[in-house]
């Protein structure tokens, strides 16, 4: 049998004992719930037999939370999980589907504020508010699968900036670089500004008005609509402005990338995930795992 603290610590190095110890105390019990769900479907009532009664799974769960883990962190094939596990390789395909899922609606760890969790914008603008967070929003796009030939919508993958198909991600970020949200992933063809529009930032400007995120060029749109708000580099002045001007311009443009860049160093942690390089599964599984592998680095940025 594989021993699974060997591989938490030693083959998927992203997550520790305590973590996993963690993680499989928060989890079980949705696992069961939803278990017990889809067999109640199935049977159509309540079961018959006591609990315990019947076939047992031929992967436990912590077996299902290490080889999802692996999974996310190494991007190893499921055949290859299914060997190590000494199971088929479907069991492991529906094993990572199942907690893929329930690490992707656990949303984001808060820091200093253990058991809270942020899973909304409207979650992030509220804590925000209440603990004066200056926040850090930016867009990161993960290389796709190109879609089928004369299949509709097709074009709408296909990034002006990576001249690639691609998805794209928007995360949310405080100062220490820390990760406290991440949206469903849209086409890469979508604007920066309109992907995070679509989302509601709108709104969350309206009703936490004290919030500010600072963002870069790409967001000029919401620093027009929400002056104050949304931050964004001073513009160019004209070229017939004086050298100080041109000079504080670039002080202050630097100024603002200093403390914009937190929320790169998010980003980055979330590419060491080798899934996230590059995704090369179907582009509809993809939104359930940025979601997750943002959550896990978030349970460990928040206790740094």
């Amino acid at each position: 049998m594989v021993n699974r603290m060997v591989l938490a610590d030693q083959v998927f190095t992203g997550i520790s004992r305590l973590h996993l110890a963690r993680l499989l105390e928060e989890l079980a019990g949705p696992w069961k719930a939803a278990v017990e769900g889809r067999r109640h479907q199935t049977r159509g009532g309540a079961r018959r037999r006591a609990a315990g009664a019947g076939a047992r799974h031929q992967l436990v769960f912590v077996d299902r939370l290490v080889a999802t883990l692996i999974h996310l962190r190494h991007d190893l094939p499921h055949s290859l999980l299914a060997l190590l596990f000494g199971v088929d390789r479907s069991t492991v395909t529906r094993a990572i589907g199942e907690i893929r899922g329930l690490l992707a609606e656990r949303g984001c760890a808060v820091p200093d504020h253990p058991g809270l969790r942020l899973r909304t914008l409207a979650d992030v603008f509220a804590y925000a508010q209440a603990e004066g967070v200056e926040l850090r929003l930016d867009a990161t796009e993960v290389q796709v699968r190109r879609p089928l030939a004369g299949r509709g919508g097709r074009r709408a993958f296909v990034s002006g900036k990576k001249k690639q198909n691609t998805m794209k991600a928007t995360v949310i970020a405080d100062s220490q670089g820390r990760t406290l949200w991440t949206d469903a992933l849209r086409p890469g063809r979508m604007h920066d500004a309109t992907a995070a529009r679509n989302e509601g930032i709108g709104l969350c400007f309206q009703h936490f008005p004290d919030v500010k995120v600072l963002l870069d060029d790409g967001y000029l749109g919401l620093r027009r609509d929400h002056p104050g708000k949304a931050i964004t580099p001073p513009r160019k002045p004209n070229k017939i402005a004086l050298p100080h001007v041109h000079a504080a311009r670039e002080e202050a443009r630097h100024r603002h990338s200093s403390k914009r860049i937190t929320v790169e160093h998010a980003l980055a942690d979330h590419k060491r995930w080798k899934q996230l390089t590059r995704w090369t599964h179907r582009r509809e599984a993809l939104p359930a795992t940025y979601r997750a592998i943002a959550g896990l680095v978030s349970d460990r940025t928040a206790n740094t």
